[in-house]
């Protein structure tokens, strides 16, 4: 075992893929802890040599951090904040938006669009914790919504989304927090404020974790019949074609003014985890984790 960075200030890696595909450099930003979002730069430490390179310098009073590494390519996503936030636009659950820094040049991976009619491949708030695909094609993320945060925050519920290379998704501009990006964005995961206890119905999904290149497993909070929070294993299957990313189903993709974004035509959440008949029912929170497959996305791992 041995040191490789020596300056006094705070290293934090995110949670996977945070080693470069050549396996020489260990991508981290420099929050001064997980729970706060006031880091300036995505850094890089050569762990051979100790070198040390800024891969993206924040401004404009935003921060950035939580980065992981596309795993053929130099290309870094994180989450980035507001520029010039005030009182009424900070960094929030929903106010903030992934961004991949390339050799090229930086762009924003998710749209945002806020103003109804809402665009199709757009998000309406904030995307966390972005992670490409074992194959580097899509991003996962996890995601809050500003529009029904604004309506009510108890209908703002965590979900888990996926950025598809079907781009660039082009915003018409009417609110100055609005932005374009480079994907197309969906939810894939179903949420509701009231689930049926008992029932596989949940009102929070995260800690989202690839299973192959086409599947994504996350914790998803169900309610015992007694109505306590049990939290199961859950598990979607993806579109393999860009017209599957871009077919709605019974509900729209960008969601209405009331309702949270739904995700494309036959992309259904299945249960994996029946705990709630257990002395102690449902996967553990504490520490946090997310969850994890095999390489051959055979088996999935939660605590």
């Amino acid at each position: 075992m041995k040191q490789i960075t020596f300056t006094p200030r705070h290293h934090q890696l995110t949670n996977t893929n945070t080693w470069t595909p050549d396996s020489q450099w260990l991508v981290f930003d420099v929050r001064p802890s997980g729970a706060s979002f006031t880091g300036k730069t995505i850094e890089r430490v050569n762990v051979h040599t100790g070198d040390v390179e800024v891969i993206y310098r924040a401004v404009q009073g935003a921060h950035v951090g939580v980065v992981t590494v596309h795993p053929a390519d130099n290309h870094y996503v994180f989450i980035h904040g507001p520029e010039n936030p005030d009182e009424t636009w900070h960094y929030d659950f929903h106010h903030r938006r992934g961004v991949i820094a390339t050799p090229g040049g930086v762009t924003n991976l998710d749209a945002m669009d806020i103003t109804a009619p809402y665009t199709p491949g757009a998000l309406r708030g904030g995307s966390h914790v972005h992670v490409f695909s074992p194959n580097g094609e899509l991003v996962s993320f996890t995601y809050n919504d500003h529009v029904l945060h604004e309506r009510d925050p108890a209908l703002d519920l965590r979900n888990v989304g996926v950025a598809a290379p079907y781009g660039p998704v082009t915003v018409p501009v009417q609110h100055p927090r609005e932005y374009s990006g480079s994907h197309w964005c969906v939810l894939v995961s179903r949420t509701t404020p009231a689930p049926r206890p008992g029932s596989d119905d949940i009102n929070r999904a995260y800690e989202e974790g690839w299973v192959g290149n086409r599947q994504i497993a996350f914790i998803g909070d169900t309610l015992s019949l007694t109505g306590k929070k049990v939290p199961e294993l859950f598990i979607v299957d993806l579109p393999c074609h860009e017209n599957g990313w871009k077919q709605a189903g019974d509900t729209p993709l960008t969601g209405t003014e009331s309702t949270m974004p739904s995700p494309p035509l036959g992309v259904v959440q299945r249960r994996l985890t029946f705990t709630h008949q257990r002395v102690y029912p449902g996967l553990t929170n504490e520490p946090r984790h997310w969850v994890r497959s095999n390489p051959q996305a055979t088996d999935r791992t939660m605590t």
